[in-house]
């Protein structure tokens, strides 16, 4: 798919620069500089998630969460401290 993209100055002179120095064209320099942000904004939303599971957020506190807690005083129950 071709587009068009405005760019400061100092930026597209930056990517000529990397591109050349890496002997890619332009269009694969770029193709693989979104798809590494898509890829990490993925990871961000993955882990956000996740995080919010843990946190017991969604839906009441987490089932895991409250297990791993249950199992954690079982096991320690007779522990002296």
């Amino acid at each position: 798919m071709k587009t068009a993209v405005s760019l400061p100055d100092s930026l597209f002179e930056e990517a000529e620069s990397t591109a050349r120095e890496l002997g890619l064209a332009r269009s694969q320099l770029y193709a693989k500089a979104i798809e590494e942000f898509l890829a990490h904004r993925k990871k961000e939303y993955v882990t956000e998630a996740l995080n919010r599971f843990y946190d017991g957020k969604e839906a009441g506190e987490s089932k895991i969460v409250s297990a791993g807690l249950d199992t954690l005083r079982k096991v320690s129950e007779h522990d002296e401290w």
